[in-house]
């Protein structure tokens, strides 16, 4: 049905919204589209991305995608049964929500053949971010990864995405030989969610990620509410695993679903879709970026933290220049991506950027010494000599100005968490940052931090064949990348900030080393006013650091990397931006912003102040 003066872009959004609603059987949601937004739920409200005036195909999938998976987590989902039973252990937590992720989608797919496609295309293209095709050992791929696939392959017969295949049968043999039995009793248990949880413990008891008695605890948990839960859970359409079929809330068979995105019908090639989109299991009003990667360590501390925060090694940390990771083809395609994605920025900020420029500028005021033996020929004065030719030549030179002696260092946080829109906010920040100090004569640099690998890489490794040592420290392979050096003119490094859309390079971050790094650059550096801007999103998180030392290792040394760079004498000036989480609880001078749009006002204004202080 048209409706006179819709554009193609409004079609999309009225048939993606009813889609979503038949097939989350949910007839009260409220679906809004944010400018290129993340994805997320709130309550009776979804929020999904604004297809635009130009529906590109990659745009259409990403939102085919989204939607779907939302309307199948509020179908066949109920936070509560699944929050009662949630381990307290990093890795156990990450599979119990894959396995559950599998669970959902299982329903899904055997009852609508469009979403299947959906799904499956969806998870091809992630496999492709994440680097999964180039995986050759099991450290390569997240245990949680593998495991929701093989599931989601036993519960619906839906095999591993091509580009995820071999990645999966790097884990298939031992997970089999763990957990195969106890895997395949889940699947007769699909329907029901509440005896699916208590028997996914036992997975997670196979696969040695829990205790025998942390396995009896966990499924004792939910007993006393269990009668309860499930009552709430027979109601159709509240999130619970009722067992309606698409024709009861108007799925698969109706027409607005056959004609809407969402539908069987068109071929799906990529997608933007990130672990931020993927459906974070923390209630349905979490909106966490990066799920699984930034979930914070509720167990107890394992002892006290060491005196001294050690590496176990560093034999594979690398520091490597943003061109050097990926192919120039690519990096010009990423770049191309962000400034679609940020057109409507631009103007904002850009206006920001303007009168912090026109603030510099201002206080350039040139001074000039006049009447030299040499330097810049004055031409102000030509005309007496050609009253008088026997007068010499004047010169003039101007001087020097402290303004000038200033370098501005941006350091931008690559982790997992970051994915989505913060990291491209944040990229676009750091690329019209850079071009206004450079017009005013200031030198900036940007870097980022994260790590090569999950769950360790290489470093781990290490521990491991060398039996485990207590306390190890540090356990993960750094990766410190350099988007643009200091004295590196701005346009030659503009489309090096392309590669944060690369999904695939961010990880984990260890914040405390990647400040001393940022620090010791800034040292060497010959300007005489040093400022070191932070740009993250919460605490540091490295799942495998974390299992095998004191819970607050990383956090602890953080504090004190951060103390020293606040000394008086430390000669740099810190500052932090921290985007959805509270980063003055670390640093002196630092602001919290809610939202990624606005990063690139707040550094602006952060760098005004700064300089205004200065002033004083």
């Amino acid at each position: 049905m048209k409706i006179a003066g819709e554009t193609p872009a409004d079609r999309v959004k009225r048939a993606t919204a009813s889609t979503l609603k038949a097939v989350a059987g949910r007839a009260d949601l409220e679906v809004a589209f944010a400018p290129a937004g993340t994805a997320g739920l709130h309550g009776n409200e979804v929020r999904l991305p604004n297809p635009g005036p130009t529906i590109a195909l990659e745009d259409l999938t990403r939102l085919r995608g989204l939607a779907d998976a939302m309307a199948l987590r509020l179908r066949y989902h109920d936070d509560r049964l699944h929050a009662a039973r949630h381990p307290a252990e990093p890795e156990a937590r990450k599979v119990y929500d894959a396995v559950e992720q599998a669970r959902i989608e299982a329903l899904g797919v055997r009852r609508m053949a469009g979403v299947a496609g959906n799904i499956a295309a969806v998870l091809e293209a992630r496999a492709r971010a994440d680097g999964l095709p180039d995986a050759r050992r099991q450290n390569d791929v997240p245990l949680a990864e593998a495991m929701r696939f093989l599931a989601r392959e036993l519960f619906s017969g839906q095999t591993p995405p091509p580009a995820a295949q071999a990645a999966v049968d790097l884990w298939r043999d031992d997970i089999d030989t763990k957990a195969g039995s106890s895997l395949a009793r889940l699947t007769a248990l699909i329907d029901d969610e509440e005896a699916f949880s208590r028997s996914l413990t036992a997975v997670l008891s196979d696969l040695g990620l829990v205790t025998a008695t942390e396995q009896q605890s966990l499924e004792q948990s939910a007993e006393g509410g269990d009668e309860s839960e499930q009552d709430a859970g027979d109601g159709e359409g509240e999130g619970g695993s009722g067992d309606q079929t698409p024709e009861e809330t108007g799925g698969e068979d109706s027409d607005e679903m056959k004609s809407a995105p969402g539908g069987a019908e068109g071929d799906v090639e990529e997608t933007g879709l990130s672990e931020a989109d993927d459906l974070p299991f923390g209630g349905s009003g979490t909106e966490e970026a990066g799920g699984p990667t930034r979930l914070r360590r509720n167990s107890p501390e394992r002892g006290s933290c060491p005196l001294v925060y050690r590496v176990y090694t560093d034999r594979f940390d690398e520091v490597v220049a943003a061109e050097d990771l990926c192919e120039g083809e690519e990096l010009t395609r990423l770049r191309h991506q962000l400034d679609q994605q940020l057109a409507h920025l631009q103007g904002v900020v850009a206006r920001l950027a303007n009168r912090l420029q026109r603030k510099l500028m201002a206080r350039q005021t040139r001074s000039w010494d006049f009447d030299l033996d040499e330097g810049m020929l004055d031409t102000g004065r030509l005309a007496r000599i050609v009253a008088n030719p026997l007068l010499s030549l004047s010169f003039k030179a101007e001087r020097e100005t402290d303004f000038r002696d200033t370098v501005v260092s941006l350091l931008i946080d690559n982790s997992g968490s970051m994915r989505g829109r913060p990291i491209s906010v944040a990229a676009m920040s750091a690329d019209i940052l850079a071009r206004t100090l450079e017009r005013c004569g200031v030198k900036v640099e940007v870097l980022g931090f994260t790590t090569r690998t999950w769950k360790g890489g290489q470093s781990r490794e290490m521990w491991q064949t060398q039996g485990k040592p207590a306390a190890p420290g540090r356990l993960n392979d750094l990766r410190h990348i350099i988007y643009k050096s200091a004295d590196a003119p701005w346009r030659r490094s503009r489309r090096n900030l392309g590669l944060m859309l690369r999904e695939g390079i961010l990880k984990e971050n260890i914040d405390g080393e990647a400040l001393e790094w940022a620090y010791r650059r800034l040292l060497a550096r010959p300007e005489g006013r040093r400022i070191l801007m932070v740009i993250s999103d919460g605490a540091p998180v490295d799942d495998s650091t974390l299992s095998a030392n004191p819970g607050n290792i990383l956090e602890k040394h953080l504090r004190e990397v951060i103390e020293r760079l606040q000394a008086p004498r430390s000669g740099v000036e810190l500052l932090a931006i921290g985007i959805g989480h509270d980063v003055t609880r670390y640093y002196r001078r630092a602001v919290t912003i809610m939202d990624a749009e606005d990063l690139g006002g707040t550094v602006m204004r952060q760098l005004t102040a700064l300089f205004d202080e200065d002033e004083r």
